[in-house]
């Protein structure tokens, strides 16, 4: 499993925003976690409860991508670029 991987991303995103609410930094949150049960799940494929949850994980944040997308473009292209993640499809 990768531990501790995305710390250096969450404090630097809590240095230059104090807001734990923010949609980045809740983007940051589930993208750390999304890797972290994709790595178990690569060792126990059999986990469907975990399978489960990452599904769920995955859809809040794609709903949170798509209203940053929405709101302000500049700051989602960035978050996108920072986190090594691809784009969505569908907007």
């Amino acid at each position: 499993m990768v531990k501790n991987s995305f710390i250096p991303i969450i404090s630097e995103e809590k240095k230059k925003e104090e807001n734990p609410g923010s949609v980045e930094f809740q983007v940051v949150n589930f993208t750390d976690k999304i890797r972290r049960l994709t790595s178990h799940l690569e060792l126990h494929r059999k986990d469907y409860l975990s399978q489960r949850g990452l599904r769920k994980i995955l859809g809040k944040r794609q709903r949170l991508l798509s209203y940053l997308s929405k709101k302000n473009g500049i700051r989602y292209k960035k978050l996108i670029k920072q986190l090594d993640i691809r784009e969505s499809r569908i907007r």
